[in-house]
């Protein structure tokens, strides 16, 4: 199991208040799998996110990935942990404007300490798998959405993540580009990448394997392709 998620609560605090935001949530997600977090908007799901990235900490509960007790590293480690095992697709890109593909995409293999030469032979790589290997000189503003998209996805494949963790990444483009990127996904996934996909749109969690509902902070697991519900 590459993700174990146990109890986990999430407060906070506001004024005098204590706002619970995710309530007892437990979620598993098996090497390989393709699982799509589902919510509407204020449904905890960007939390439950941020805590699966290592980017925040729960309030209580246990969260082992890939075997790791990720809660009682320190902000150190814990950024260690992200760069080494997760590789991240935001909804806007977070691309360096004026930097070319390769650059963005090897940026990664940089705070890894990866020497020049094998960094752009590894975004290179990252860059045709994602089927930009002709625009690798490009820079951000000479991209289509898409485009900008795959070289996100390039830059967070580039690391050989154990887990690939996608906010809303067909929430900046049209409806083509949406396809094409919910495709490479599916190929990505083919290949042996497990995805973790937070979105509210059910067309876009319909491509996953696996669609677990999040509203008002608690989860509802369905399972995917065979329709049945837990």
């Amino acid at each position: 199991m590459i993700l174990n998620l146990q109890h986990i609560y999430k407060d906070y605090q506001q004024e005098k208040l204590v706002v619970p935001v995710l309530k007892d949530v437990s979620l598993q997600v098996e090497e390989g799998e393709y699982v799509a977090i589902m919510g509407p908007s204020g449904s905890g799901k960007t939390t439950l996110m941020n805590i699966i990235g290592c980017l925040d900490r729960p309030t209580s509960g246990e969260y082992q990935l890939a075997g790791e007790d990720i809660l009682k590293f320190k902000d150190k480690e814990m950024s260690d942990v992200r760069l080494r095992s997760i590789g991240f697709v935001f909804q806007s890109f977070h691309l360096m404007p004026r930097s070319s593909a390769m650059d963005n995409v090897a940026l990664p293999l940089s705070y890894a300490g990866v020497k020049k030469r094998e960094r752009r032979e590894r975004a290179t790589r990252a860059l045709e798998r994602v089927g930009l290997g002709d625009r690798i000189s490009f820079k951000p503003t000479q991209l289509s959405g898409g485009q900008k998209q795959r070289v996100a996805i390039a830059r967070a494949m580039v690391n050989n993540p154990k887990l690939l963790l996608a906010d809303e990444p067909t929430g900046a483009l049209d409806s083509k580009s949406g396809k094409q990127i919910m495709e490479l996904f599916s190929d990505l996934n083919k290949e042996g990448v497990t995805i973790v996909m937070i979105t509210h749109d059910k067309s876009i969690a319909s491509h996953a394997k696996r669609v677990v509902s999040i509203i008002d902070g608690e989860i509802t697991e369905e399972r995917g392709e065979e329709g049945d519900h837990e």
